[in-house]
């Protein structure tokens, strides 16, 4: 089989630079067309330059970075330094790029890459609030039954909230542009909360990445040791989960996942529940099916994955 052509749209974010490296050392079985930044964990400024960075860590310079939306689409941008650092990109110590942005707003390169591409051949892969996606969507309808599949980490079902009681990071900081998605037709993969805190970077997890003794090896490791305070102080966990890596372990092992298709909606009025993804998991109403929500994943399997490939940078 050929390498899936994807997209990565990526608001970097530790978890997004683990996910961003593992597909940069997987071409078999994926070929980077292009990442665009858009605003989320940090700042648009931090994302944009993060992607690159994360390019440069990887020995990947050819990889187009572009920076696409700097707010959501109606609210104003909430922002996660509390978990990610002033950066976005605390622990390691890395150079600041030198490869400069890629010309043209990042969802003009979602747009004209889905047209360049035969109907079914490209699939987008969103690692942040999906501003960028559902921009793109708007700006240009006929690009929506191009995509090939919508892969992506947000939402929340079983474990409810993690930035709200009852709402996910990416999908409360643009619930109107996660509306949008999940109401577009395209296939769509979901990533939620349920799987990702079940990818626990534990101790021995670390130390197997910073065993590596790369550069890479050991700012993977650096970075989960950075993150990890926030969430094995707020959840009582062995380690920090690796929430958007899960996206990209998928496209290489989809077999490591079990999850059911089923009909989820994205809570945008309610002050109480904002952004909340509503997912009819046990089959309640009558509304269709319009995602693979993913339920459970093999920890144990994707680790050895995810070492595996970073070895290889």
């Amino acid at each position: 089989m050929s390498a899936r052509k994807i997209i990565i749209d990526t608001d970097p974010g530790q978890d997004d630079a683990v996910a961003i490296l593992l597909a940069l050392a997987s071409p078999d079985e994926i070929e980077l067309l292009g990442i665009t930044a858009v605003a989320g964990n940090v700042p648009l400024a931090l994302t944009a330059k993060n992607a690159r960075i994360v390019c440069e860590l990887a020995g990947k310079t050819d990889v187009p970075v572009h920076a696409g939306c700097e707010a959501p689409l109606k609210r104003k941008l909430v922002t996660a330094e509390h978990v990610h650092g002033k950066t976005g990109l605390d622990g390691p110590v890395l150079p600041d790029p030198e490869m400069p942005l890629a010309e043209g707003h990042g969802v003009d390169f979602i747009i004209d890459t889905l047209r360049a591409h035969d109907p079914g051949t490209v699939t987008l892969c969103p690692l942040g609030p999906l501003t960028n996606i559902a921009t793109a969507f708007q700006k240009a309808p006929d690009i929506v039954t191009r995509v090939q599949e919508i892969v992506l980490m947000g939402g929340a079902y079983f474990e409810v909230g993690n930035i709200t009681p009852t709402a996910e990071f990416n999908i409360y900081v643009d619930p109107e542009a996660a509306d949008i998605v999940f109401k577009s037709g395209a296939p769509i993969v979901v990533m939620p909360l349920d799987v990702t805190h079940k990818a626990l970077v534990t101790k021995p997890r670390n130390d197997a990445f910073r065993a590596l003794d790369s550069g890479v090896g050991i700012a993977v490791a650096e970075m989960t040791d950075f993150f990890e305070r926030f969430d094995k102080e707020k959840y009582g966990s062995e380690g920090a989960p690796l929430h958007d890596p899960c996206v990209t372990a998928y496209l290489i092992r989809p077999e490591l996942f079990k999850g059911r298709r089923v009909n989820v909606e994205i809570e945008t009025q309610s002050d109480l529940t904002l952004g909340m993804t509503v997912a009819d998991w046990w089959g309640v109403t009558d509304r269709a099916p319009n995602a693979l929500f993913m339920g459970d994943l093999d920890a144990d399997g994707f680790f050895a994955l995810l070492t595996e490939r970073l070895a290889r940078l």
